[in-house]
C-alpha cells in the first residue's frame, strides 16, 4: 500500500469520525426561543446585491412586549450592555438605536469610546444628548471616553473591563459596536438564561455579507473554526474543557464574570469573546450557546479582501503562537479537506471510491454545520476546494507577518510577540 492509497483511508477515516461527532452533538445545538410569534428579523440572505440599499435589519414594534420570564425576586434584574467602540463612525449609530429599542424593562447602555480618531465620540455624545431628549425612552445610556491604553492591555479588552467597572448590572451583556438587535433580543436572552440555570449565555448571529465570494470564506472559515473549537460542547454540562464565546453577544452574571477574574485574567488575547467563555468553563460555570439568527446579524467584514486583511491579524493567535500547531494545522487543511475533493477525478482504483466518499462527508458535515449555527444557506459549498486554499494561504500569511513584526497590529497598536506568547504561557 502507497502513501497516497493509506492517505485516503485515513481520510475517510477522519470524516466518518466527524460525521458521528457531529450527529452525536446535534442534540447540544440550541436555537434561542422567541417571546412571542412576532417577526423579529425580516428573512434576510446571506449574500445580498451590493447594488440594493441596505434593508431595515428588524421591524420595530408599535408597542412595547411584556418579557415571559421574570427574576424570583419582585424586580426584573437591572441589565448592563457594555459596548466598545473604536473607529465604529459607520455603525455604532445603529448599534446603539437598536439597544434603545429593546422591549426588556431594565437595561442601562454603558458605550466605551476607545481612543477613536474618527466621529465615533462624537456620535456617541450626540446620542446619548438626543435619547434624553426624547419622551418615553426609559434606557440610560453612559458615555467613556479612553484616551490611552495603559500597558500590558489590548484596547478592546480594557475599554471592556473599564464599562464594567461602570455598570451596575446583576447581568453584564458584552457586545460589539456594528451588532443589530431585533426588540426582544435582551427579553429572550435574559428568559433563556434563567430558565436554563446558566451563568454565561452567548448567542451566534445572523452573519451578513456583500458578495458570494465573502459569504463563501466566512461560511468555511466558521465551519474550519467549529471543527476545531467544537463549539456546540459548551452545552454539555458535565465537560469543562471546551467552552464558547462569542464577541456579538455574551451575556454573563456579574458573580461569574468576577468569579473568573473580568477581563483583567486574558488582558493581551485577541480573542477575548472565546476566551471568556472558556474561562467560565473552567470555573466549572454553566454555560450556554445558542444559535440567534432570528434575534442578532452582523456584517463581520464588507469585503473579501477586508476578511483577509481582518483574519491575518489574530489566526496566529489561535494556534497559540505555536509554529509547529499553525504547520500541523495548515496540513491537515490539505491533507484531509483539500485532496478528497480533488483526489478522487484522478485516484487510481478504491482510492478514488475512498477520496470521493470522503468528499461525500465533508460536504454532508459543512452542510450540517453552517445550517445549524450559523444559519446560512451553504452555498459556499460549490466553491469548496478554493475556499480551503484560501484559508490555507491566510494562515500563512498570519503566521509569517506576525514572526517578521515580532508581534501584531491590532486597532492601531503594536503588541510584541513577546509579551503575547508569555500571556498564553500563563493560561496553560
Amino acid at each position: 500500500m502507497n502513501l497516497f492509497s493509506l492517505l485516503s483511508l485515513l481520510s475517510l477515516a477522519y470524516w466518518l469520525y466527524v460525521l458521528r461527532d457531529t450527529l452525536q452533538a446535534r442534540r447540544w445545538m440550541y436555537k434561542l426561543p422567541r417571546s412571542t410569534d412576532r417577526t423579529m428579523f425580516e428573512a434576510q440572505p446571506s449574500v445580498r446585491d451590493q447594488t440594493q440599499p441596505r434593508p431595515s435589519a428588524y421591524r420595530p414594534r408599535k408597542e412595547p412586549a411584556p418579557t415571559q420570564v421574570k427574576a424570583s425576586g419582585s424586580e426584573w434584574p437591572l441589565v448592563s450592555i457594555i459596548v466598545a467602540a473604536k473607529e465604529e463612525e459607520e455603525s455604532i449609530s445603529e448599534t446603539v438605536k437598536h439597544l434603545l429599542n429593546q422591549t426588556y424593562p431594565r437595561i442601562e447602555i454603558i458605550a466605551v469610546n476607545d481612543r477613536s480618531q474618527d466621529s465615533t465620540g462624537r456620535r456617541l455624545d450626540e446620542l446619548r444628548r438626543w435619547s434624553e431628549s426624547r419622551d418615553g425612552l426609559r434606557i440610560p445610556i453612559r458615555i467613556i471616553h479612553i484616551t490611552t491604553l495603559p500597558g500590558g492591555w489590548l484596547g478592546k479588552n480594557h475599554a471592556l473591563y473599564q464599562g464594567y467597572a461602570e455598570a451596575r448590572g446583576k447581568y453584564l451583556l458584552f457586545t460589539d459596536a456594528d451588532v443589530l438587535f431585533a426588540p426582544d433580543t435582551v427579553a429572550d436572552a435574559v428568559a433563556y438564561m434563567q430558565r436554563e440555570h446558566a451563568d454565561h449565555v452567548t448567542l451566534a448571529p445572523r452573519i451578513r455579507t456583500r458578495s458570494f465570494w465573502l459569504a463563501a470564506f466566512v461560511e468555511y472559515f466558521f465551519f474550519t473554526f467549529s471543527l476545531y473549537v467544537r463549539p456546540w460542547c459548551a452545552n454539555a454540562d458535565l465537560q469543562h474543557k471546551h467552552g464558547m464565546g462569542i464577541g456579538a453577544f455574551n451575556l454573563i452574571s456579574r458573580h461569574a464574570y468576577e468569579k473568573i477574574g473580568t477581563h483583567r485574567a486574558f488582558p493581551l488575547h485577541p480573542d477575548d469573546d472565546l476566551q471568556l467563555g472558556r474561562m467560565v468553563k473552567r470555573a466549572k460555570l454553566r454555560q450556554r450557546l445558542a444559535s440567534a439568527v432570528e434575534h442578532l446579524e452582523v456584517e463581520w467584514y464588507t469585503s473579501l479582501d477586508e476578511a483577509i486583511r481582518g483574519l491575518e491579524k489574530n489566526l496566529f493567535s489561535g494556534f497559540g503562537y505555536k509554529l509547529w500547531l499553525a504547520a500541523l494545522g495548515v496540513l491537515g487543511q490539505l491533507l484531509l479537506f483539500f485532496v478528497p475533493l480533488v483526489a478522487w477525478l484522478f485516484a487510481p482504483g478504491w482510492s478514488a471510491v475512498a477520496f470521493g466518499a470522503s468528499a461525500l462527508l465533508l460536504i454532508t458535515v459543512y452542510v450540517m454545520l453552517i445550517r445549524s449555527i450559523a444559519g446560512g444557506t451553504s452555498r459556499g459549498v460549490l466553491v469548496l476546494p478554493a475556499t480551503v486554499l484560501l484559508l490555507t494561504y491566510v494562515v500563512i500569511r498570519s503566521v509569517v507577518l506576525t514572526l517578521r513584526q515580532g508581534g501584531i497590529y491590532w486597532r492601531g497598536t503594536f503588541y510584541s510577540l513577546k509579551e503575547l506568547r508569555a500571556m498564553r504561557r500563563t493560561d496553560e
